[in-house]
């Protein structure tokens, strides 16, 4: 056999281990699929409620740029559209995903155009949701995404979500490839139809869920900021590649429907149904207490401790038969909750015993895999009905950035994904 054969064979053969060896790393190292954001969605409600819905009617020829921050970041990136709610059909004439700069700006080379199934158009059926195809879209845990839908047909709201905590940009026109929309979009504070965010990671998703009301989903915080306890709470989990999905809704109750499903019947889709969930932290109560006989709910009866407790025990059950931890966070207080605006009616002396009772059960019942004490962490020793100035956000009801900040700091990590995660 001559040299320069011998030197072919040998070539040949390292060409096929290495090919081989690419090819066990990619056997034994696949690519997943993990949720990075989520917005809980809700129903849209009539004139007739205390709160405005703070979107408009319909939506047509228009752009439609909304940002998300993700909790980790992956090398590929998927889009969730929400038609939930909606009574029509919504066509989608565009999409596209970029990473997001500042204000309406995207990140100059970074737009990638969404497709559905390979079509750039796409109509989703009522109440129904689509993911997009995957694009190839390198993006770091807790970095930013702009959404651009094109709605070239009348458009009813759907997939909303009334505190979005940022800013919706819609311009006439299509728009959805523009570094920049003009300064005559129209800006506002609610979310429609994008309502996740998926990222392809190299390992299998870990995901926590926050389940709440208006304190989950950040009323009282920065807008833009990212200040919101699951805010602070994904960044301390950012490092172990465990996602953190938000899905608080202002005005939300753990037993019946208030400004979204009650939490018992959206459990199942927004919290079991997410890829690897892990762990639920729980923040409820506030307004099955606050709301009956007040501006929100002016016709119902008081609710008892028991009832609201019996709700807990049925989400606990619910997560251990879907083997998911649960934290259980207490209600914090809210004496002088919204005073001298024509929603007060949270707090009374009655409403306050109410409350204290659940949380006495929280702390000692012993049926959450673990407890967050918020009450304790936000009450004022003094006057423990309220909350600390330091941590109110000034209505009384809700914590400011400092408060979250705070409830995201004094989460046990361990506790809250088990002993067995490293």
């Amino acid at each position: 056999m001559t040299a320069s054969r011998l030197t072919a064979l040998l070539r040949q053969g390292a060409l096929a281990l290495s090919l081989a060896a690419a090819a066990t790393a990619s056997v034994a190292e696949p690519a997943h699929w993990s949720p990075s954001w989520m917005a809980a969605t809700q129903p849209l409600w009539d004139e007739g409620f205390v709160l405005p819905l703070g979107i408009p009617a319909r939506f047509e020829r228009q752009t439609l740029r909304q940002v998300a921050r993700l909790s980790i970041g992956g090398t590929r990136l998927r889009v969730v559209i929400s038609n939930e709610g909606g009574t029509t059909p919504l066509h989608i004439g565009a999409a596209r995903a970029a990473r997001h700069a500042s204000g309406s700006a995207i990140v100059e080379g970074s737009d990638r155009v969404l497709r559905f199934g390979g079509r750039g158009d796409v109509t989703v059926p009522p109440g129904a949701r689509l993911v997009s195809d995957p694009v190839d879209l390198a993006l770091p845990a807790l970095s930013e995404v702009a959404v651009s839908l094109y709605l070239p047909e009348p458009s009813q709201p759907a997939g909303f979500h009334f505190d979005a905590r940022q800013t919706l940009y819609i311009a006439d026109g299509d728009l959805s490839g523009a570094a920049r929309l003009p300064a005559t979009a129209t800006p506002w504070r609610t979310r429609v139809y994008v309502s996740g965010l998926i990222v392809e990671t190299p390992q299998a998703p870990v995901t926590v869920v926050a389940l709440g009301d208006s304190i989950t989903d950040g009323n009282g915080s920065t807008p833009g900021a990212h200040t919101r306890w699951p805010d602070a709470l994904a960044e301390r989990l950012a490092p172990r590649g465990v996602g953190v999905l938000n899905a608080g809704i202002s005005g939300g109750r753990l037993l019946k429907d208030g400004m979204g499903r009650a939490a018992l019947e959206r459990a199942g889709r927004d919290v079991f149904a997410q890829p690897g969930v892990r762990a639920m932290v729980v923040l409820l109560g506030t307004n099955d207490i606050g709301w009956p006989g007040g501006p929100f709910a002016p016709h119902e009866p008081a609710v008892r401790a028991e009832e609201v407790i019996q709700g807990f025990r049925q989400l606990i059950e619910m997560a251990h038969a879907h083997n998911v931890r649960i934290v259980g966070a207490t209600i914090p207080p809210n004496e002088r909750a919204l005073e001298g605006t024509p929603l007060a009616g949270h707090h009374s002396p009655g409403k306050d015993t109410v409350r204290q009772a659940v949380n006495r059960w929280i702390r000692e019942g012993g049926a959450f895999d673990a407890v967050l004490d918020v009450d304790a962490l936000l009450r004022e020793p003094a006057r423990p009905a309220r909350l600390k100035a330091a941590m109110d956000s000034g209505d009384h009801l809700h914590p400011g950035d400092a408060g979250y900040k705070a409830m995201a700091a004094a989460i046990d990590l361990d506790a809250l994904l088990g002993n067995d995660r490293q």
